[in-house]
C-alpha cells in the first residue's frame, strides 16, 4: 500500500485541481492520498468525490501557518471538522494574512525595480483562497523574471530577498489544542527542512507531544537523511506517528513528485485511530476518510 500524506491543489498552492490531483495520484500508484492545502478546506469535497470515483483512499488534512518561539512552524492538521467556529476563525485571521501580504510584496518588488500588479497575482493564483507567496513567484515567472518558483524565492521572496514581507501565523501551541477540539490530529510538517538549526528540537517536540501532537513528517524530500533518522528517534522516543509523504504542488514545485516519500501502512493506521479517539472525545462532527 502506498500513502502520501501532503499534497497541495489549487485550492492553495498547487497546480492542479484536486480533481486533477487525485487522477495524477491513482497514475502514480497510490492507494491512499491526503489533501492537505494551506488553511483552508476547500477542496475536500471536489477531491472526496473524485477519490469515490476512482476508488483512491482519500484523507481530508490541510497544513497550518503557525509559528512556534519566533519560527514559523507548518501544521498538518487531519481529519479535523473545519466548520468549528473556533478553528474556521483562526484559519479565516491567517488566510486574511495571505491575502494582505500580497500588496506589500509587490510594493517592495516594485522598489527593486519589478513592476507587477494584483491583477497578475490572481491571473496564475485562479482567486486561491489562500493566495499568497507561491503566486507571486508564479507571477514572477509568467513576466519572465525568473525560471522557476525556486528561482523566485531564493532571489526575492524568501526572509532577507528584497520582496519578503511577514505576516500572521497562529500560535502553535493553541493551534495544536484547537484541531484537537476540532476532532482532528496534528502532525509537524517538514520540521527541519527549511532551517539549518533543528528546532524544534527534542525537548521542544516533548512538549508539543504533551499537549496533544500526534507525529512528526519525518520522511521528506527536504530532508537529509541524517536529520530523517534523527527526527525518527525523537518520534520513537516520544511514541510519536512517523509519517512520509511529497509536499506535491504539481508544477509548482520541482523534485516533489507524488509518492516520492511515503507513510508506512501501520503508521496510518496509527494515526486514523488517534483522529478516531479525538473525535469521539470533541464530539464534533468529523469527515471520514472515503
Amino acid at each position: 500500500m502506498r500513502i502520501d500524506l501532503h499534497t497541495h491543489s489549487r485550492a492553495s498552492d498547487g497546480t492542479q485541481s484536486p480533481t486533477e490531483l487525485v487522477h495524477a495520484a491513482v497514475r502514480a500508484g497510490l492507494d491512499v492520498l491526503a489533501l492537505t492545502d494551506h488553511d483552508s478546506a476547500e477542496g475536500w469535497a471536489e477531491a472526496a468525490a473524485a477519490a469515490d470515483a476512482t476508488g483512491l483512499r482519500l484523507v481530508r488534512g490541510m497544513e497550518i501557518s503557525t509559528r512556534h518561539e519566533g519560527q514559523g512552524v507548518h501544521l498538518l492538521a487531519y481529519l479535523p471538522d473545519a466548520t468549528y467556529p473556533p478553528l474556521a476563525a483562526e484559519l479565516e485571521r491567517i488566510l486574511e494574512g495571505r491575502r494582505s501580504r500580497v500588496p506589500g510584496m509587490l510594493e517592495a518588488l516594485r522598489g527593486a525595480g519589478i513592476d507587477l500588479s494584483e491583477a497578475d497575482v490572481a491571473r496564475v493564483s485562479g482567486h486561491s483562497a489562500a493566495s499568497g507567496r507561491p503566486h507571486v513567484a508564479d507571477a514572477l515567472v509568467a513576466a519572465g523574471v525568473v525560471g522557476d518558483r525556486t528561482e523566485a524565492f531564493d532571489r526575492y521572496l524568501s526572509p532577507g530577498r528584497p520582496g519578503y514581507v511577514d505576516r500572521y501565523a497562529a500560535p502553535l501551541r493553541e493551534t495544536i489544542r484547537l484541531v484537537g477540539e476540532a476532532g482532528g490530529v496534528s502532525v509537524v510538517a517538514h520540521a527541519w527542512g527549511r532551517r539549518r538549526d533543528e528546532r524544534p528540537d527534542a525537548q521542544a517536540f516533548a512538549e508539543l507531544a504533551g499537549l496533544g501532537l500526534a507525529g512528526i513528517e519525518v520522511d521528506h524530500q527536504d530532508h537529509a537523511p541524517a536529520a530523517r533518522e534523527r527526527l525518527r528517534a525523537i518520534a520513537r522516543e516520544l511514541d510519536l506517528v512517523v509519517t512520509g509523504s511529497s509536499d506535491h504542488h504539481g508544477e509548482g514545485k520541482v523534485d516533489h513528485d507524488l509518492g516520492c516519500h511515503t507513510t508506512a501502512p501501520e503508521e496510518l493506521e496509527r494515526l486514523l485511530d488517534l483522529a478516531a479517539a479525538a473525535a469521539a472525545a470533541s464530539g464534533r462532527a468529523v469527515p471520514e476518510v472515503v
